[in-house]
């Protein structure tokens, strides 16, 4: 495969290469739209045309907010094709948060999805001076639709777009990206065409995606990881399926046979949690084998470095119990790939040994986002780490611990921020990325935690939570954690329990559990999540040990801007809501 080094050249490789007649597909209606290589280049260049015939120039800034679908790829590359710079915004963010990304970017045009993200979007547009017009991608009544710029296409401007196209340069600036964060104001990062394309040359040469391959795509294109391997799937020429929601993936899966797809680790618990759910109302003898086939998953080498029979035991487990899983999820995955946040080490291996590889990777937005990387091949994975670093990309351990990062992929700097720009990248180009690692074996890089989220006791001994949150949600019976005990001369947690799992078990006890407020105030439940955080605060020290716990009734959601949209932990903000629990916690 030939170097690409610019999102624009993406298409007409694919053209040349292999043109398909399956390049992108949505499904709208109950039916699956799909898009020829050709067609996609089409619409592109009639947008690209019709932003030139409104007057756009290379530089302007446009807004795309919109779960995934066909059209945020037409816009995107016609976009960027004119020399535009696109700022992609979560649709789950607050309009405050969209006033002040819209206002440091000067977006010129907003493209939403449907009526409700119009309103958002409208709502703000007095208070962006910038900002002249919102599209939707829906037919809205009275609202402009996105296709009055393709029906403002001029051929007579061809050769003003093919003279763009050819000065746009590798280093130019393609996207800024507003990282949520977990503190603090959104920071725009800024990264160019080959910040983004050398990462996708990278995994070109680790993953085993080809042009004869299907993909689902669900997690949304505006994070970086989603939209980083959507780019990597059209160079490949893979086939790539947009899910209608999270809430229809079983039904899509289905339809679309997957054989490979990106993921977060939230989903793949939510997939375990339903097969642990079917297994346990089986009958016996099918509960024993099943609970077998699990147990021996479980121990499931992490690097696949299994003797004869426990691989003769497996193939067993594989035909009688693991066949039905895969099953479930197409009947035709070759691979998963988990990234965003730390995915628990047993899900892992359980799903590996189940003939379901899944590989977790690790980056941030700043490094367009892959830094590590786990292989398929047997040899370059280890499962409970996140990996090899990528080709072209170095890491190293700093003095304190903290993973250092350096490539093409990562950023020009932050917009508008050169402060942050110097704390961000060293002298030497370093990238720090805020992350505490270590190498096992010398080379695979595990996280331990974030330089930011460590603790110090009141007896000024240190706790990475981390660790603790990952092993405390292998329970069945805990849904999230989050630990605390910051000058406190204890640990303890705030824990959300999983709230459908212990309706069901509390039925076989009689114990009418109707809502989550019922749950919480159980004595019974409180003493069964505490079971199990005895049982894994054994895995830690004396200090790191979970003393007391505190069970909340509604869960952390990015609504409630206590989870950012990669569903990490908004640590402050939930420290701030719950200031009297965690008070009650320490003055018993």
């Amino acid at each position: 495969m030939r170097n690409i080094n610019r999102i624009i050249d993406i298409i007409p490789h694919q053209l040349e290469t292999y043109p398909s007649n399956n390049c992108i597909s949505d499904k709208s209606s109950g039916v699956w739209k799909k898009f020829t290589t050709l067609e996609v280049k089409n619409m592109a260049d009639r947008f690209s045309l019709g932003l030139l015939k409104l007057g756009f120039k290379p530089g302007d800034r446009f807004a795309i907010v919109s779960p995934n679908r066909s059209e945020w790829n037409f816009v995107d590359l016609g976009i960027l094709q004119i020399g535009g710079v696109d700022v992609p915004v979560y649709p789950t963010i607050s309009p405050d948060e969209y006033e002040y990304i819209f206002n440091d970017a000067e977006v010129k045009l907003a493209f939403v999805g449907d009526y409700e993200l119009y309103q958002k979007v409208n709502k703000i547009k007095p208070k962006v001076k910038s900002l002249q017009e919102i599209y939707t991608f829906n037919q809205v009544e009275r609202k402009k639709h996105w296709t009055e710029i393709l029906n403002y296409a001029d051929e007579s401007l061809r050769q003003r777009l093919n003279e763009i196209e050819n000065s746009i340069k590798p280093e130019d600036l393609a996207t800024i990206i507003y990282t949520s964060g977990t503190t603090g104001t959104p920071k725009g990062v800024m990264l160019s065409h080959n910040n983004i394309m050398s990462n996708v040359t990278s995994l070109c040469k680790i993953i085993p995606i080809n042009e004869t391959h299907r993909v689902i795509s669900f997690l949304p294109i505006c994070h970086i990881f989603e939209r980083t391997a959507i780019y990597f799937y059209l160079t490949l020429g893979a086939s790539i399926y947009y899910a209608e929601s999270i809430e229809k993936m079983k039904e899509n899966l289905l339809e679309v046979k997957p054989n490979y797809f990106t993921t977060v680790p939230r989903v793949l618990e939510k997939i375990f949690d339903r097969i642990m759910d079917k297994g346990r109302d089986l009958k016996w003898p099918k509960q024993a084998i099943f609970g077998w086939a699990v147990n021996l998953a479980n121990h499931y080498d992490p690097q696949g470095k299994n003797n004869f029979f426990y691989n003769l035991r497996l193939w067993a487990a594989r035909k009688l119990v693991f066949s039905k899983w895969l099953a479930a999820l197409g009947g035709e995955v070759k691979g998963i790939i988990s990234g965003a946040a730390a995915l628990q080490p047993r899900l892992a291996r359980i799903f590996t040994a189940a003939g379901i590889p899944i590989r977790e990777g690790y980056g941030l937005t700043e490094s367009s986002p892959v830094i590590t990387c786990n292989r398929f091949n047997e040899g370059e994975y280890y499962l409970g780490t996140v990996g090899l670093p990528i080709p072209d990309v170095q890491i190293k351990i700093g003095e304190n611990g903290e993973i250092l990062a350096k490539g093409p992929n990562v950023m020009i700097g932050y917009y508008n921020n050169p402060e942050y720009t110097k704390a961000a990248i060293d002298d030497e180009g370093w990238l720090h990325t805020g992350d505490i690692g270590e190498l096992v074996d010398g080379k695979f890089l595990r996280i331990t935690d974030r330089l930011k989220e460590i603790f110090k006791t009141s007896g000024g001994k240190f706790v990475a939570p981390l660790p603790i949150e990952n092993k405390m949600k292998e329970s069945l019976f805990i849904r999230n954690i989050m630990v605390v005990g910051e000058n406190r001369n204890f640990t303890s947690a705030l824990i959300i329990p999983e709230f459908d799992f212990i309706k069901k078990w509390g039925a076989k006890k009689n114990l009418g559990l109707q809502s989550n407020e019922d749950i919480c105030k159980n004595p019974m439940v409180k003493e069964r999540i505490w079971e199990d955080v005895q049982k894994y605060n054994k895995r830690f020290s004396k200090v790191e040990q979970i003393k007391k716990i505190e069970l909340l009734s509604n869960d952390w959601t990015i609504e409630s801007n206590e989870l950012t949209p990669t569903i990490k932990l908004k640590r402050k903000e939930i420290l701030n809501n719950n200031k009297e629990l965690i008070e009650k916690i320490y003055s018993t």
